[in-house]
């Protein structure tokens, strides 16, 4: 059966940028964003994700799975996927309409030598480097940091902290940009959100808040640090726990089985049933534990 032809959302128009979508050789939903390339592809569990190409130059009808490389989270159903292309679609319209200016540069950073910038304002500077990069304040610039977030250096990198370069100039970023740097700031800094917005963030708010609070809860119990099947007791997991999952040097850590079908990791680990979960002493499939005593 041939898939159905394509449609291009920007059909007799000159929108930028254009929005196509369609079905591939294989008859998954995909999309084009100007040079982005998304699908909807099938995951575990009958589930579905997001994932994402580049410069895919044949139609789109002949598009593979193959083809994808990036992983950008889960989706619903088809209505979700199409909301996400939009969103992109926004996202790059907003981002041209900004006049960002790309820029040489050889400057010394904190993550080593730029390879080229990007200017946003006067004073704001992202910087590209071989492994890493971020923003980079000028002192004015920087002074308008809230003093829970600032940076002394006015350098931001640019898997987090970049988020607080957007929290503190709004105006210069997308509103998808704005979202993620939002979810960033409330994940990694609950305590200058809270602070900062005069608000108590709930369960489910913020990674780091409930982290603290899975800590608090857990502090005397078992949870696991390295997990491997046994090759030794059928339908098992090995584990290795420790209290609290504490890792310094010199923590106790003892083994536990736990049946396969209930391992699951949570957020934040596994923890131990002792009423469930049996401590074992015997022949280990861990590499440094074996010739030692549980």
């Amino acid at each position: 059966m041939s898939a159905p032809p394509s449609e291009n959302a920007a059909a007799g128009t000159e929108a930028f940028p254009p929005v196509e979508f369609g079905r591939s050789s294989e008859g998954f939903p995909v999309a084009r964003v100007g040079d982005n390339a998304f699908a909807m592809l099938p995951g575990p569990n009958q589930r579905h994700y997001l994932a994402s190409g580049w410069r895919i130059s044949r139609p789109l009808v002949e598009w593979r799975r193959s083809d994808f490389f990036g992983h950008d989270g889960a989706l619903s159903d088809e209505a979700a996927f199409r909301a996400r292309v939009a969103e992109n679609a926004e996202h790059q319209r907003e981002r041209k309409a900004l006049g960002r200016r790309e820029a040489h540069s050889r400057a010394p950073t904190p993550w080593g030598t730029s390879q080229g910038a990007t200017e946003y304002a006067v004073g704001v500077i992202c910087h590209s480097t071989a492994g890493h990069g971020g923003f980079h304040l000028s002192a004015e610039r920087n002074r308008k940091v809230h003093p829970m977030l600032r940076v002394p250096s006015g350098y931001y990198e640019e898997d987090e902290a970049w988020a607080i370069v957007a929290i503190t100039f709004p105006e210069l970023f997308t509103g998808f940009e704005r979202r993620c740097a939002e979810k960033t700031l409330q994940d990694s800094w609950p305590d200058a959100w809270e602070a900062i917005f005069a608000t108590v963030l709930q369960p489910g708010e913020s990674v780091e808040k409930d982290r603290r609070a899975f800590e608090r809860e857990h502090a005397t119990d078992w949870i696991v640090v390295s997990a491997i099947t046994s090759s030794r007791q059928k339908g098992m997991i090995e584990c290795v726990a420790t209290l609290g999952r504490k890792r310094a040097p010199g923590t106790e850590k003892r083994r536990f089985l736990v049946p396969a079908g209930e391992y699951e990791v949570g957020r934040f680990g596994f923890v131990i049933d002792p009423d469930r979960h049996q401590v074992y002493g015997g022949p280990s499939d861990f590499v440094g534990w074996q010739g030692r005593a549980s």
